[in-house]
């Protein structure tokens, strides 16, 4: 049986500020899902950045105790677009405003103009890096189809589902061979799950299952409310109780989901009974930190519905909204909640 409460990470982390410069999520005329960001180096500089960057932020993970560590996405502008960009049939040079994350925001976006496929590894060569250098169990994440969907303009497919189901494809492509290299999880990111429980039933939860045919390694979808934003609203859709019974019916192992900003009640974890759920119980949005003890009764009160092997302990998100030593400070809170948690059971 797993240990109760093993500690881990979504994904993203904190880039250096030597190292990249980001931009305004929600600018008129930049956008993390087009242009706008800055590395700070060009080149081969650029590459032997990113790889220092990711060496400290593994050690920073494996250092305060983390179980399951990631790369911290250091070498991507965008979990997501970093992706999307490397597939054929989406077209980043002109992009295309759209409503974004149930009319969240209007982003300017990638457009799909052809057939979605992949002709090459994407991020091979990152998980190469990270199980090199990491000493514990890693994870590598992906995008999720129907979050593609939504930050993409489609003009080629005019079909939703059918986009959906060529990511999935090209997702599961990748997945494959990174799976072959020995990761402990490989994660889908969907975040906007919550924004569409009704596109979750009708197509989303068959293109998540697409994504992880023949997968031998832990499989993961992450479902949050986004990345929070100075002066943009986040409205808290009431969509769990639908998405958490429709995943409990899909072929992915582990649930990561957002519990702490919006706190809220663990009794929904009654919706997913036969999944490991990663239990976010720390709040990307604010420097304040978390008490160890403040965690641990989260996660005592999430072993009222689960029991405590089926409970990983996570950050709500990626804690790339914050600065390094607030992420650094949660994580450290984070382990040592749980380690309270454990001594209670």
């Amino acid at each position: 049986m797993a240990e109760p409460f093993l500690t881990t990470v979504v994904g993203s982390m904190p880039k250096p500020a030597w190292l990249f410069k980001p931009s305004v999520f929600h600018s008129e005329t930049k956008d993390h899902h087009g242009r706008g960001s800055d590395w700070g180096f060009e080149g081969d500089l650029l590459r032997d950045a990113q790889d220092d960057a990711t060496r400290a932020v593994i050690h920073t993970q494996e250092r305060v105790g983390i179980d399951i560590v990631s790369d911290g996405e250091m070498r991507r502008k965008s979990y997501l677009t970093y992706i999307t960009m490397r597939l054929e049939g989406f077209d980043y040079e002109t992009l295309a405003e759209k409503w974004i994350r149930d009319g969240r925001r209007l982003a300017h976006v990638g457009r799909c103009v052809g057939s979605v496929h992949r002709t090459a590894p994407i991020v091979l060569d990152h998980l190469q890096f990270l199980l090199a250098e990491a000493r514990t169990p890693v994870k590598i994440t992906l995008p999720g189809p129907m979050t593609v969907v939504d930050s993409t303009f489609d003009l080629h497919y005019q079909d939703e589902c059918a986009l959906a189901m060529d990511v999935a494809a090209a997702m599961n492509a990748e997945a494959r061979e990174l799976d072959a290299l020995g990761p402990a999880v490989i994660q889908f990111d969907e975040p906007v799950f919550s924004r569409y429980p009704e596109k979750v039933a009708a197509w989303g939860i068959d293109a998540l299952d697409r994504c992880v045919e023949g997968l031998t390694a832990k499989t993961s979808v992450h479902v949050c409310y986004s990345y929070p934003s100075p002066n943009l609203e986040r409205p808290i859709k009431p969509s769990y109780p639908a998405i958490l019974k429709a995943l409990d019916r899909s072929q992915v192992d582990q649930l990561a989901l957002e519990f702490e900003a919006p706190q809220l009640d663990p009794s929904l974890l009654q919706n997913c009974p036969s999944k490991t759920v990663l239990f976010g119980c720390i709040d990307n949005g604010t420097e304040v930190v978390e008490t160890p003890e403040a965690v641990a009764n989260r996660l005592l009160a999430a072993a009222a519905y689960l029991p405590p092997a089926q409970i990983q302990v996570a950050p709500d998100c990626g804690l790339m909204p914050l600065s390094r030593a607030a992420a650094e400070a949660k994580l450290a809170a984070m382990i040592e909640g749980a380690r309270i948690a454990r001594k209670r059971l």
